[in-house]
């Protein structure tokens, strides 16, 4: 499974989701919208597969000094929503995610990070792969709430389409009412060209193999950390 969605494993306590649908079987914690207790190994929440219609993912950080993963990794055939909503009220605690979504037909995608205590961190990179004419709109909201001072706060965007109807759209924004260690958010989108793609064939490579590769740097060029 870790191969098939391009996943890097660790020792973790794990909460995923698949298709949607919490699976108990590869998890080693029961689903929930609140972390309140402090493990000895970081949480790995991760959220993979296909979806359709509205789909929801709260994740409600209240204790101290608790690092927690999120990974998500989806494609849609079918119209889709996802919702994320993180709130991180536990000092010293942090959440770091990577966002992966391949979309053929339309993709609604918001995200919601929210900063309720000092010294919290929220870093998330998300990507979106936009199919021949599918349309993807992503925003993303970091909220730095008062005296929450020295938060890390960070929501970029990239766009990969793969044919020229294929339409994309970010709306990131920030709402900070503290003074943070650093808060940054960007956008951009990639459009594959045909100097890019000539260079590669020139380079031997063959016309599904050229978009192939675009493809994979894309998806493992995560920078973030």
């Amino acid at each position: 499974m870790w191969n098939k969605f391009n996943i890097k494993t660790f020792p973790s306590e794990t909460i995923v989701y698949c298709d949607g649908v919490y699976n108990p079987e590869i998890s080693t914690l029961a689903e929930t919208d609140i972390i309140d207790k402090k493990y000895d190994l970081p949480i790995h929440i991760i959220y993979v597969g296909d979806i359709k219609d509205e789909n929801i993912l709260n994740i409600n950080i209240t204790v101290m000094d608790q690092p927690v993963f999120l990974t998500v990794n989806i494609k849609n055939k079918l119209p889709a929503f996802l919702n994320i909503f993180i709130k991180n009220t536990g000092k010293n605690s942090k959440i770091r995610g990577h966002i992966m979504c391949e979309n053929s037909s339309e993709l609604s995608l918001k995200i919601i990070a929210e900063h309720d205590a000092p010294n919290t961190e929220i870093l998330l990179q998300t990507k979106i792969i936009g199919d021949k004419n599918s349309f993807s709109s992503a925003s993303g909201v970091a909220i730095i709430n008062p005296n929450c001072k020295n938060c890390r706060s960070d929501i970029r965007f990239a766009g990969h389409t793969l044919d020229k109807s294929a339409k994309i759209r970010f709306m990131p924004s920030q709402r900070i009412l503290s003074v943070p260690e650093f808060a940054d958010h960007s956008a951009y989108i990639f459009h594959p060209n045909n100097k890019i793609e000539n260079y590669l064939r020139i380079a031997g490579l063959s016309g599904a193999e050229v978009k192939d590769a675009m493809i994979e740097a894309f998806i493992n060029d995560f920078d973030l950390f």
